[in-house]
């Protein structure tokens, strides 16, 4: 008699055997296809960090930013360039496209600001950036007061001359220290406050070719980005760190006085020089004005003056009103003086006091005689004229400032050190690209790579 044997079990086991076989399977081609996706990724990171290790090597030596020049030194900015740049360094078996790209100059050159900023953040005493940002409020509220004693003197010299006009008088500019002080106000001030010892440059730059007053090229898919808040405090160390001014006597194939351009903008030197000068006379004309309203002394004397020139004039009863426009006259002087005090290299002290004091009332009408403007005393707490334009700089716009601090960079860079490729708004500070490459069995693999400079 036969004996029967089922074969359940056995049925069993090789389908599970089976499944168990075809799991192993594709966990090892699951495996596999993660790993080319894996090899496939490090070659498209390594080939971008590689591309944006071409940085601009004489911008990073001079200032400090990192970009990469994506014309490759032919002042022809193509994307393709940095597509073969990626196919070169790994990425040469996937078809690459950048879907997003930030340069210098994008957003009023947010990424130059960032960078430079960070930077004066590594290398700044922590002493130095406090001590700025006390001051900036102080300094914004004399801003303030400048518009309010440019007010008072209008409407002093409106009524002056209201008063006058009603007697018939006038009484020559010799004779009268407040006439004197308008003529002086109302033509230029760079001659007579210049020292002696000082050669006014006569460099200038054409505005169409400054990259803040042309057409520029703008990046796409990255502007949504926004990094911490960052202290304009920094910035503005960096641009007093990076850029020259009149008194550095730096002699330069671009514009010389670089910080007076960040200021003022303007095409030539001298411009600059001149409007800096304007500016500066005003606000020492605030914090002189206000001493001189406290020094009972020389206000005296003012009032006697006024008297006399009262008299002259034929209208005693505005004596007062000649008080006031006298002191103001007088402020303004002595302003010029500060001034000129700076371009020479010394200090002037923010708050006058009896010994730092050096135009007297009668060397206000003779003022500006000779063609030239007295020079000071040197305050040794004072402020430096570098100082005064650091202050200065804090009250200004900062997109306005970047974008002037980068028309510098590109300046210098083509002039200075032979770079005539150098475009700011070719220099690429981050991109993202689109990757797509073959795998095999017929698996694509689609996937995204981002660097940027931080």
């Amino acid at each position: 008699m036969k004996k029967t044997v089922r074969g359940e079990v056995t049925v069993f086991l090789s389908l599970v055997f089976l499944l168990l076989l075809s799991l192993t399977g594709a966990v090892l081609e699951s495996a596999s296809i993660q790993v080319r996706k894996n090899e496939r990724h490090a070659d498209a990171v390594r080939a971008m960090e590689s591309v944006f290790a071409e940085y601009q090597k004489e911008l990073l030596e001079s200032y400090h930013i990192f970009a990469l020049d994506a014309s490759y030194e032919t002042g022809n900015m193509e994307e393709q360039n940095i597509l073969n740049r990626l196919s070169f360094y790994g990425a040469e078996n996937m078809d690459a496209g950048i879907s997003g790209i930030r340069y210098l100059t994008d957003q009023n050159g947010k990424a130059f600001y960032e960078q430079a900023v960070q930077y004066m953040g590594y290398h700044s005493e922590e002493s130095g950036t406090e001590q700025l940002a006390e001051e900036k409020s102080r300094w914004w509220e004399i801003s303030e007061n400048t518009k309010s004693y440019e007010k008072e003197a209008y409407k002093n010299e409106l009524e002056l001359k209201r008063v006058l006009n009603e007697s018939g008088t006038e009484v020559s500019g010799e004779e009268n220290p407040i006439e004197t002080v308008s003529e002086i106000k109302a033509g230029k001030l760079l001659n007579l406050v210049l020292p002696d010892t000082m050669t006014l440059s006569q460099q200038k730059a054409r505005a169409g070719m400054l990259v803040s007053s042309r057409e520029r090229r703008e990046g796409y898919g990255m502007a949504g980005e926004s990094g911490p808040a960052l202290s304009s405090v920094f910035f503005n160390l960096y641009l007093t760190s990076h850029f020259s001014c009149a008194v550095d006597g730096e002699e330069t194939e671009g514009l010389r006085y670089e910080l007076e351009y960040l200021l003022k903008g303007k095409e030539s030197d001298v411009e600059n020089l001149e409007e800096v000068v304007q500016t500066l006379a005003l606000l020492r004309a605030v914090p002189n004005y206000t001493y001189l309203q406290g020094d009972s002394a020389r206000k005296a004397e003012a009032q006697a003056a006024a008297a006399v020139l009262g008299t002259l004039l034929a209208v005693p009863q505005a004596s007062e009103l000649i008080t006031q426009a006298l002191l103001l006259a007088w402020s303004y002087g002595e302003a010029l003086v500060d001034v000129r005090t700076l371009l020479s290299g010394k200090k002037v002290a923010l708050t006058k006091s009896a010994e730092t004091w050096t135009l007297s009332l009668a060397g206000l009408t003779a003022l500006g005689a000779g063609g030239s403007i007295p020079e000071g005393k040197d305050a040794q707490n004072g402020f430096s004229y570098e100082r005064y334009l650091q202050m200065l700089l804090l009250l200004e716009d900062r997109d306005t400032l970047v974008m002037r601090a980068l028309d510098m960079v590109e300046l210098n860079l083509r002039s200075r050190d032979g770079l005539e490729f150098f475009r700011a708004d070719n220099c690429v500070s981050a991109m993202e690209a689109e990757f797509t490459c073959s795998l095999r069995r017929g698996v694509e693999y689609r996937f995204s790579s981002r660097y940027g400079y931080r």
